[in-house]
């Protein structure tokens, strides 16, 4: 309560969003909830919000469908010399990526959720198969985050039903494939697990791109 009442009297007319908060983003479902608590904040208080730690395309994307278009970061440039400012702002042009890029309806949310919460599940698969992760990765479809998802979109987001019919088998293949993975790795079939790792990795990116488009 205490920092509401501050941050509603506080006489600026821009908030910063921390670089702690923006880096992990694309794979902290805890993070990109809590930009999106911030910049709904800043809407309320009717003030500008900027977002620091904007490293890649992707980091960009995904702020201009939350509705934040200003950014800073290593995606847009890094640091220069005073003298070498204006050449710079004569000749930069942002990303083909960043044209057109709309702020989401709020309703599509869950999609955004859905699609960060998938790739932070990648990096547990991930990280399990490269040793750097001692717990076994989540296996069942069904209890996933995505796959909880899937389970209430089939029945609630009818404009995308032919998008997520399509969905639905894709995540299925990928759980099946990551139970084979993990024994592939506890039986110390090295060969196998890489050739199965380079066709997960296929079918993970086609699932991304696929939740991905359903916010465009």
């Amino acid at each position: 309560y205490s920092s509401l009442t501050y941050l509603k009297r506080l006489p600026a007319g821009m908030l910063k969003i921390d670089q702690s908060f923006v880096r992990d983003m694309l794979e902290d479902p805890d993070d990109l909830a809590i930009l999106d608590g911030i910049l709904g904040l800043a809407n309320a208080f009717r003030r500008q919000a900027i977002a620091e730690g904007v490293e890649t395309l992707a980091h960009g994307e995904v702020l201009l469908q939350l509705g934040c278009p200003l950014v800073q970061g290593y995606a847009i440039a890094r640091p220069m010399p005073a003298a070498a400012i204006p050449n710079w702002l004569a000749t930069w042009r942002p990303d083909v990526a960043w044209f057109g890029r709309a702020p989401i309806k709020r309703e599509n949310m869950p999609i955004l959720h859905a699609w960060v919460e998938h790739r932070a599940w990648i990096a547990s698969v991930t990280g399990y198969l490269q040793g750097e992760r001692s717990d076994v990765p989540p296996l069942d479809c069904r209890t996933s985050h995505l796959g909880q998802w899937l389970n209430h979109a089939q029945e609630h987001h009818a404009e995308n039903a032919v998008q997520i019919q399509a969905l639905v088998p894709l995540h299925a293949e990928i759980h099946a494939l990551t139970a084979t993975m993990v024994r592939s790795k506890q039986l110390g079939q090295t060969d196998a697990l890489s050739q199965q790792m380079a066709r997960f990795s296929s079918l993970c990116d086609q699932q991304l791109l696929k939740l991905a488009a359903m916010l465009r």
